[in-house]
């Protein structure tokens, strides 16, 4: 397939705010890949390389050849040459690398250049989200929607879902399974106003503590551990604390899922930067587990020896974690019959310096990648997981400081995020710093006043309401909004929807 049929795609669906006219674009050249260049094609399209990183940046691409006149670059050559500079190494690596780039850039047509500098920089902003690309896979396939987004979740990369439907149907769909040391997408929960809204969703419940820690995902074979992040990043060299508790399970293969958190003497939770600042410490890791330890908690388990739990009740996978980790190394729960028991709960957890409870269905399956319905997090205060999408620089003390941050819910049922206002209340020095920082990598353009960004960055909101408000799109704004902390954990698909926003918004304040 022609490289300039994505690119057509690709100008076709950012052309269009319309969900349905994104999906029949895509479908379309999906459909017309072959089931060799599916993995790289979907990949392309969702603004990725099948070989996520090569070592190319904004500087090896500025000074690209003049472009071709017609196209002739096909799906598969564009990724066997991404292959190929992703594999330099050494001395004068650089140098080849630039090479291999005008060779490739030279055969491109200026749309096609333009498309390819979207890609390999990861600055493809055509409103292709990943819910899109999902229904258009379906489509292309004719395969169920919800098949397609099972076998992503177990396989965790929608360009190999896509090569084995389009070379093997539903057959291809059905032989992806959990597979031990290949991380899966964390279930989520969504929020809810009380304990009480919360038990009047889902009911029979367990309420569990809701920590201000770290998500993680812990697979182990035989003597093989392997720790990831909720974003799928592996960080099992930097935290031997789990390596080891997992490695004194008795089980020879398992996945569970938890929370890592840095606990004081007295067993009450660090503020959450401690947790995530050791996390992130990749140097003197030996030193830190002394200094900084960090504790895993419990609260799910996905396959043990060889037997996956996914699509178990949640009551029958709390069994078999029971059964499995000391009481020690599982998060507090308890089974509420009624909202004042959910409450007592919900103060032990608050008493012990934990941010809220999780109430979860006793009947659910484990969603992976998904924030379902079987799972609602209460909190004394209400906050929101938001995007930012600009920030102001700031005045007086602040000067030099990207300050006010304009705040973004994901659009419910749509892509893209809807503004629910500004702050800039909340950060300290430090915090004004990194996001500074941070902001100015996502920058994507910006006036006199404001830099705007990348929707990537997550920020955990608290407020006290929400109002109407005409000023934006959504309709609503956030009264007295002020960060907690920088999210840089979650990603922005995580935030939470205008939807989300909404049901709280009438027992806020």
């Amino acid at each position: 397939m022609l490289l300039s049929e994505l690119v057509a795609a690709s100008e076709a669906v950012r052309a269009t705010s319309a969900r349905l006219q994104k999906i029949d674009a895509l479908a379309v050249a999906i459909g017309r890949l072959a089931p060799d260049e599916a993995a790289a094609g979907v990949a392309f399209l969702t603004g990725e390389l099948r070989q996520r990183q090569i070592g190319v940046g904004w500087a090896s691409l500025r000074e690209a050849p003049a472009a071709a006149a017609e196209p002739s670059l096909t799906v598969g050559e564009v990724d066997a040459a991404c292959e190929r500079i992703g594999a330099l190494a050494g001395p004068g690596s650089q140098a080849q690398r630039r090479a291999a780039l005008a060779t490739l850039f030279a055969r491109a047509t200026e749309p096609e250049q333009r498309f390819l500098r979207g890609v390999l920089t990861g600055e493809l902003r055509q409103g292709a989200q990943a819910g899109v690309m999902v229904d258009a896979v379906a489509r292309a396939t004719d395969l169920p929607r919800t098949a397609v987004r099972r076998a992503l979740m177990l396989r965790g990369d929608l360009g190999a879902v896509a090569a084995a439907a389009i070379a093997d149907g539903a057959a291809g769909l059905d032989a992806f399974g959990l597979e031990v040391g290949r991380p899966l997408q964390p279930m989520l929960a969504a929020p809810a106003a009380d304990v009480a809204d919360a038990l009047a969703r889902v009911h029979p419940a367990a309420v569990e503590f809701k920590l201000d820690g770290a998500r993680v995902q812990v697979h182990r074979r035989d003597e093989e551990v392997a720790v990831f992040t909720r974003s799928l990043d592996d960080v099992t060299a930097r935290v031997p604390e789990v390596v080891e508790a997992a490695l004194a399970l008795p089980a020879r293969s398992l996945v569970l899922d938890g929370e890592v958190i840095a606990l004081a003497p007295d067993g009450r939770p660090q503020p959450f930067q401690v947790t995530a600042a050791r996390l992130g410490s990749r140097r003197a890791v030996a030193e830190l587990r002394h200094t900084v330890p960090l504790t895993a908690l419990f609260f799910d388990v996905l396959h043990v020896d060889g037997e996956d739990l996914l699509d178990r009740p949640g009551a029958e996978r709390f069994e078999a974690l029971a059964a499995l980790v000391p009481e020690a190394q599982r998060v507090p729960r308890g089974v509420a019959e009624d909202a004042a028991g959910a409450a007592a709960i919900l103060d032990d957890a608050l008493a012990h310096g934990h941010e809220g409870v999780v109430v979860k269905s006793l009947a659910a399956p484990y969603e992976a990648g998904r924030r379902g319905a079987g799972w609602l997090k209460v909190k004394p205060r209400h906050t929101l997981d938001l995007v930012v999408l600009a920030a102001e620089w700031g005045h007086g003390r602040r000067r030099g400081w990207l300050s006010n941050l304009h705040l973004g819910a994901r659009a419910t049922g749509g892509e893209g995020f809807v503004m629910l206002g500004k702050t800039f209340k909340g950060l300290t020095d430090a915090m004004l710093e990194w996001q500074t920082a941070k902001l100015l990598e996502l920058e994507a353009a910006r006036d006199e006043w404001t830099v705007h960004v990348r929707p990537e960055l997550v920020v955990e909101i608290a407020f006290d309401g929400v109002q109407t408000s005409p000023r934006y799109p959504g309709g609503v704004a956030l009264r007295f909004a002020r960060v907690l902390r920088h999210r840089p954990d979650k990603r922005a698909e995580e935030a939470d929807t205008l939807d989300a926003v909404l049901a709280v918004a009438p027992r806020a304040g």
